[in-house]
């Protein structure tokens, strides 16, 4: 059964536990107003037009940047690029961490876009 599947959110790591400063931060240097959400750990970028959106995510790791897919079928996805020389690191919450061949690291999710599914391309399973 075919599934659809797009970069939807290029998310970018901050190693904090305060994202204030770096909502302050990346607010001025992209010219948009940014929110911490209520527990602290992300901060969405508003004003922000079509995909992907860009999100602020406090982590315990090193800073990075790193996308997330949305996929109607992350299972199916996982697989697909399993077979294309991913390999799946971990399942947290509602999403799959994925690691690349060349060593980055990205993330399964379902839609998050209002426009889902926008221009998502099919793939076969």
């Amino acid at each position: 059964m075919p599934h659809k599947s797009r970069i939807g959110v290029l998310c970018i790591d901050c190693q904090t536990d305060d994202l204030g400063s770096a909502v302050e931060y990346w607010s001025a240097m992209l010219g948009v107003e940014g929110e911490v959400d209520e527990d602290g750990k992300y901060a969405s970028l508003n004003d922000h037009q079509g995909y992907p959106k860009v999100l602020l995510q406090a982590v315990d790791h090193d800073p990075r940047v790193h996308l997330d897919i949305e996929t109607d079928d992350r299972d199916a996805e996982c697989e697909r690029l399993v077979a294309l020389g991913a390999r799946e690191v971990a399942r947290v919450k509602r999403w799959i961490v994925m690691e690349a061949p060349t060593g980055h690291r990205f993330c399964l999710v379902d839609p998050q876009g209002d426009d889902w599914p926008g221009e998502a391309r099919e793939f076969e399973a």
